[in-house]
């Protein structure tokens, strides 16, 4: 898949905007009105962005009915199975995915490519998802391969992608967000307030969503602004009260605020409970039982 060339008329841009910046029932909505497009190619590409609204909203069984097995959008179709799996149905996935790749089924790679990606950063294996993005030249690999390189803690690495994203499309949504990720895992005041100002430019432009006000958020606790990032983070919630960025965003917070310890307990429960997968999740049960452990641990030798 080839960059867009500057000037081209970008036939998805409003769909590619609201999933981007996690409006999903708005590039649902987008999608319906895009009826044609130029190319089969952005056919796949549109159809893509529409199953994967409705995976980010664990809307599933929409997928699994509407996409057969014989259908471009299939990797869409196996990553509703994996996020709506057992262990069992992820490994089935993890399977279907690596067949399609060595398959000729699939003309165009594209939502192969991204649906393998997402998945194998999902297991924690980051070699293999940044080996598949490498199979092609597209500003959300980049992205992808951005957030990955975050996720390692390679700052250094992540810096080097952002370049290629403002190389490509300096004003892309993609890369104004990407701005905004590396700036907050960098720190400092200039660089969470201008994180916070790209949010702030986003949610002016395109209205507030989860994703944009939990930006928001953690760069007002960087800054330690804690009341202002309650009032953002109350926003978020009234937006979508079970998004799993919100609720641990509100666990720190409520910390940070010198709260009673059953307020961040009540958001850290509800975390457990509806995102029980979820990487902050894995962790924390992992240190508490490590925890807990010590303590038995030394309680017997005292």
């Amino acid at each position: 898949m080839t960059p867009r060339q500057q000037g081209d008329v970008d036939e998805l841009f409003d769909v590619k905007n609201a999933f981007f910046i996690g409006n999903y029932t708005q590039c649902i909505k987008e999608v319906e009105n895009v009826t044609k497009v130029s190319s089969e190619e952005l056919q796949v590409e549109r159809l893509g962005y529409l199953y994967r609204s409705y995976v980010a909203q664990k809307k599933y069984r929409v997928v699994l009915d509407e996409i057969t097995e014989s259908s471009p959008a299939m990797p869409i179709r196996i990553m509703a199975e994996y996020f709506g799996g057992n262990r069992s149905k992820k490994d089935e996935a993890l399977s279907q995915i690596e067949k399609l790749f060595t398959s000729s089924l699939l003309k165009d790679k594209h939502l192969l490519i991204i649906a393998a990606a997402t998945i194998y950063a999902e297991e924690g294996n980051f070699e293999a998802a940044l080996r598949v993005l490498n199979q092609g030249d597209h500003i959300e690999y980049n992205a992808l391969n951005l957030h990955i390189y975050l996720q390692m803690d390679r700052k250094d690495l992540a810096r080097k992608e952002l370049k290629l994203m403002q190389d490509r499309d300096d004003d892309a949504t993609l890369t104004q967000l990407a701005q905004a990720w590396v700036n907050i895992a960098l720190g400092g005041e200039k660089m969470l307030q201008d994180a916070y100002y790209i949010f702030q430019e986003m949610v002016e432009k395109h209205g507030p969503t989860s994703l944009l006000l939990n930006g928001q958020a953690v760069c007002f606790m960087g800054q330690g602004k804690y009341q202002e990032a309650q009032t953002v983070l109350q926003d978020a919630l009234d937006k979508d009260s079970n998004a799993p960025d919100t609720l641990i965003n509100m666990t720190a917070l409520s910390h940070y605020l010198g709260k009673p310890t059953e307020v961040a307990s009540r958001y850290l429960s509800q975390l457990q409970d509806s995102h029980a997968d979820h990487d902050f999740v894995k962790e924390y049960n992992q240190k508490k039982s490590e925890f807990q452990r010590l303590c038995k641990q030394y309680c017997a030798s005292a």
